[in-house]
């Protein structure tokens, strides 16, 4: 079976994108699945300090280079999760990948919020991310 790709997405990739493909591909056993994330805005701003220490408390990283999306790119891949309530599904609706889309209503992280506030979030994508992997275990 060939891998099938999965594209977490955000704005700009700076935290929601960025946990769930940290998380998906740490606890996915699946290996027929693998997945990466990106934003559909180009971010300069740096990550979070706190975002990423909170990332690392649940043991995972979110660190590295945001990436910006193209349409070369959702060519290739099988299913795109939105993980953001700011970014509309309608982005998506050219004919090659518009039935690959899944949203999910994650509010942002957003920089300079509380640690509680951004433990909120990660524990919400986390809570989608497990029952994504259940959903392809059940698959195989």
């Amino acid at each position: 079976m060939k891998t099938k790709k999965i594209l977490f997405v955000c704005k700009y990739n700076r935290f929601r994108s960025r946990t769930a493909e940290a998380y998906f591909n740490k606890i996915n056993k699946n290996k027929n699945y693998r997945a990466e994330s990106a934003g559909v805005i180009k971010g300069f701003l740096p990550l979070d300090k706190t975002q990423v220490r909170v990332g690392k408390e649940y043991g995972f990283s979110i660190l590295g280079k945001p990436r910006t999306m193209d349409m070369e790119m959702l060519r290739k891949f099988n299913k795109i999760i939105i993980v953001a309530n700011d970014v509309p599904k309608e982005i998506f609706s050219y004919w090659w990948y518009k039935d690959k889309v899944i949203k999910w209503e994650i509010p942002d992280g957003v920089t300079g919020k509380s640690v509680e506030q951004n433990k909120k979030s990660i524990k919400m994508i986390m809570k989608k991310v497990d029952a994504l992997v259940k959903d392809l275990e059940n698959r195989k």
